[in-house]
């Protein structure tokens, strides 16, 4: 006998319970977005909030700009990449890569000199770097990472770049580098100034003056394989929004060139 035949509410309660759970799944997206290492962790955070609002989940995957891009020339499978620089993402959109109108300046990096030496001055300028203390400089690779570029930038300016190659200690992105100057293997590093928002009063730092370097203009991009993906245009929007601008703000970036 069907224990269900008396109890037609019941089956259906269950068809209709059966039938929402499946909508759900469906109207779930799961995002893939690319992003420069100095972002991670702001991004990481920014994704929880995203989830939470759409039930749309994002696995985040962070590299240099120059390596991640090297990966999305190769077909690795990316819905939006967030750059360290604004080359990469113009470049992807040039070679139909990434979907044309979509590329967005979401921050605009810091430079930052750090070190947990006590015995290093660190003075509004570079001379802590002619100290007889000074062992190791950290930098991102200039050729693969945009904060790299820019610490290239700033040495060459101040006359430091030859002097102290025998004392560059070079990571693959600004992640490493930073973890370089934690683990005290390198004494000062030029870091990404978000890198410090977390650790917040370790050690000493100086904020480096813009005209130093050229824009770190860290921009976004939609990537072609998710043209028509509805979660990955709302991402855009709410990276856009004011209320998160606010909080990337809040990170150490700033939001204007």
């Amino acid at each position: 006998m069907n224990r269900f035949k008396n109890k037609p509410g019941l089956v259906g309660s269950v068809l209709l319970a059966f039938f929402l759970l499946h909508v759900s799944d469906a109207l779930a997206k799961e995002l893939r977005i690319a992003v420069a290492s100095n972002f991670l962790l702001p991004l990481k955070a920014l994704s929880k909030n995203f989830k939470e609002s759409t039930g749309h989940k994002v696995v985040v995957i962070s590299g240099s700009t120059g390596k991640l891009y090297a990966q999305i020339k190769q077909g690795a499978p990316f819905d939006i990449l967030l750059a360290a620089d604004s080359i990469r993402p113009e470049l992807l959109e040039k070679e139909g890569i990434g979907v044309p109108g979509s590329r967005f300046t979401y921050a605009v990096g810091r430079l930052v000199l750090w070190s947990k030496n006590s015995k290093l001055p660190l003075k509004k300028d570079l001379q802590v770097l002619n100290h007889k203390n000074f062992r190791y400089l950290a930098i991102a690779n200039p050729k693969t990472a945009p904060y790299g570029k820019a610490a290239e930038q700033v040495l060459r300016k101040k006359g430091f770049w030859e002097k102290i190659q025998n004392r560059l200690v070079r990571g693959e992105n600004i992640s490493q580098t930073f973890q370089f100057v934690m683990t005290g293997n390198a004494d000062i590093g030029l870091i990404a100034l978000s890198q410090l928002r977390k650790n917040q009063g370790l050690g000493f730092s100086w904020i480096v003056p813009q005209e130093l370097h050229d824009p770190i203009q860290q921009q976004g991009i939609l990537l072609k394989r998710a043209k028509t993906n509805k979660a990955a245009r709302q991402f855009l929007n709410f990276i856009k929004s004011n209320r998160i601008q606010k909080q990337i703000e809040n990170y150490g970036y700033s939001l204007k060139l």
